[in-house]
């Protein structure tokens, strides 16, 4: 139990010091603005669409444990971290504060995290196969 309050106390520090920051911006209401847009982000979008994706996967009998929940739960956050870059206007002033393709990378990643679920869920058919003939 007294663990509980020592790590409560951490977390109401670290909340404290968090918003010292924050007051430190010069313009923190932006700040706060972006923080209310990711909750609402992930509460509005990321949230639902994983526990949709989870649902049809029980439907059609494949249960969303282990990698498959992981692999979502990656793909959100990676999608979350990259929007700011993915919805920002083409043509911006200066092409150097933001150089990298980030569509097509978010794509790769994605494509990545996809590839390797797959490749999870083949081994997984295989040693099922390979242990019903022994």
């Amino acid at each position: 139990m007294n663990f509980r309050y020592v790590l409560g106390g951490f977390g109401l520090a670290c909340g404290a010091w968090g918003g010292w920051l924050l007051f430190q911006q010069p313009e923190p209401v932006r700040v706060v603005w972006w923080l209310a847009g990711a909750v609402v982000v992930h509460d509005g979008f990321i949230a639902p669409l994983v526990i949709a994706i989870a649902a049809l996967a029980a439907l059609v009998g494949m249960p969303v444990r282990g990698v498959p929940r992981g692999a979502l739960i990656v793909a959100g956050s990676l999608t979350a971290i990259a929007l700011p870059p993915l919805l920002r206007p083409e043509g911006v002033a200066n092409p150097t504060v933001v150089p990298l393709d980030y569509p097509r990378n978010w794509l790769l990643a994605m494509a990545v995290i996809s590839l390797f679920t797959l490749a999870h869920f083949g081994v997984r058919v295989v040693r099922h196969r390979v242990g019903r003939r022994s």
